[in-house]
């Protein structure tokens, strides 16, 4: 009975031992695991979904003043040059990368308008559902004063795109709109080459974000009269990633309003 006993014992043991070796591996590889999956950012999904788009109520500190040129300003820009600007918006910034070759006198005279403060406090006036959300009316100003030669893109429009608003060839002065969606740019394209509307530039990721924010306070009728009153408190230039040219131009007297109508 001695002797069995101490043989059971022994058995008991053995499962011990083996219970243990098997537990250590397996523990070490469950902790490998838990260690990369919190060095990788996998430990919660909060941290790679980006924060939900608010927009504020909050005015601008001072309203829009109204500006009229007598002429388009002189192209300084360095076309080589990769220029972008922003747009403080109620709903948050807006980056746009500016195509300074395909529409060197379009970008140039956006960076001109905006070092006159021109789109300070101005609205998107017109936002139409799954389409654009349009702003750059200065006032009861349609346009800048001056218009400017078509600058189009060759390959079409996509979302995201940032173009200028015309009320027909070579019309285009200070409104833009924003390229809210795959379909928006499909209504945009439907025409084909040549494009009637001259290319700015791109909003980036968060920028697009904003703008479909923006959007949904539109209409969907091509009125677009906005359900919410969306403001550009200001914007501002980011200087070129290599470039000595200047980007704004002299300044300019004032000149009757022109046409600038929406896509």
């Amino acid at each position: 009975m001695r002797r069995q006993a101490q043989l059971q014992a022994e058995q008991r043991r053995k499962r011990l031992r083996t219970a243990r070796n098997l537990a250590i591996p397996l523990l070490i590889v469950v902790a490998i695991f838990a260690v990369i999956q919190l060095t990788s950012g996998g430990g919660g999904s909060s941290s790679s979904a980006p924060a939900p788009v608010k927009c504020v109520s909050t005015k601008p500190t001072s309203p829009a003043q109204p500006q009229q040129f007598s002429e388009a300003p002189p192209l300084t820009i360095d076309v080589t040059a990769q220029y972008s600007a922003v747009l403080h918006t109620s709903c948050g910034d807006i980056q746009i990368a500016l195509d300074s070759k395909q529409a060197p006198q379009t970008v140039n005279s956006f960076l001109f308008l905006i070092s006159k403060g021109y789109y300070n406090g101005t609205t998107f006036h017109r936002i139409v559902t799954d389409f654009v959300d349009q702003g750059g009316k200065n006032g009861d100003n349609e346009g800048p004063g001056y218009t400017l030669p078509d600058e189009p893109p060759k390959k079409g429009y996509q979302a995201g795109d940032v173009a200028m608003a015309n009320s027909g060839p070579n019309t285009s002065g200070s409104q833009f709109f924003l390229v809210v969606s795959k379909n928006g740019a499909k209504q945009l394209n439907s025409g084909g080459a040549p494009y009637k509307y001259s290319i700015l530039g791109h909003m980036d990721a968060d920028g697009l974000r904003v703008a479909q924010k923006i959007n949904t306070f539109g209409s969907s009728d091509q009125t677009g009269t906005p359900t919410k009153t969306i403001y550009v408190f200001d914007a501002g230039i980011i200087p070129p990633q290599s470039s000595s040219s200047t980007t704004a131009a002299p300044t300019t007297t004032a000149a009757p309003t022109t046409t600038s109508l929406a896509p």
